[in-house]
């Protein structure tokens, strides 16, 4: 099975994980349009402070429950600022998207996925929680000239190494010149690796350091170089 990916500027093609036999597909919470039967689980989350009901969704990251890396990032990361525009890239189903609406009313949230049902479950959840500050979009219905002041991403690791570096080359350096991304990786994923990556310059120039070690996840933050 090949799944298209299109985080990037340019479409990236990720085939099946390995060890399923030939002619065996399997589907991914990235996969653009997921044929799985639709599941909806009903979470009561308490997110910074705020008590939410949301929907999770077979099909998309984390369905039933919230993931360890996401928990961690929503306990470690600073206060968002008060206005901006903020990214939630690669939101499922809305758990940082909501966090940041909620917690900056007068920010505008973008929730970005390729996961089409992510995006309704993530609308639904909006909707719900009366948070008119999110736009849930696919990565090109972005337009190209929003700049972030605040990133937050639990970002896909599994779509592989190269995919992965593509993803964060195409979002970071959409971050306004005083914009942070703070992202979470679990350590025995590659969230040195990936820190490490950040500061040889491969994305930009960018400055990548870590913020908190938590169950397993590293926070990482990432800023601008500054001339």
């Amino acid at each position: 099975m090949t799944i298209l990916l299109s985080f990037a500027a340019k479409p990236i093609r990720h085939c099946s994980a390995k060890g399923y036999g030939k002619g065996v597909t399997t589907e991914h919470y990235f996969s653009e349009d997921p044929q799985a039967p639709l599941r909806t689980t009903t979470l009561s989350l308490t997110l910074r402070g705020h008590s939410v009901t949301m929907q999770s969704a077979s099909g998309t990251f984390s369905p039933g429950h919230l993931d360890t890396g996401t928990a961690v990032l929503l306990k470690y990361a600073p206060a968002a600022p008060e206005t901006g525009n903020f990214l939630d890239l690669g939101c499922g189903w809305g758990p940082l998207t909501l966090a940041l609406a909620l917690e900056s009313p007068g920010a505008h949230i973008w929730g970005v996925d390729v996961n089409d049902r992510a995006l309704e479950i993530t609308r639904g959840n909006a909707a719900n929680a009366r948070a008119a500050n999110i736009t849930c979009a696919r990565p090109g219905d972005v337009p190209p000239d929003v700049a972030f002041d605040l990133i937050w991403s639990n970002p896909p690791i599994r779509v592989g190494k190269q995919e992965l570096h593509a993803l964060l080359s195409a979002w970071l350096p959409r971050l306004s010149p005083t914009g942070e991304a703070w992202l979470v990786v679990a350590k025995k994923l590659g969230a040195d690796s990936l820190q490490e990556w950040i500061n040889r310059g491969e994305a930009g120039e960018f400055i990548a350091s870590r913020w908190e070690t938590s169950r397993g996840y590293r926070v990482i933050r990432v800023v601008r170089q500054q001339s």
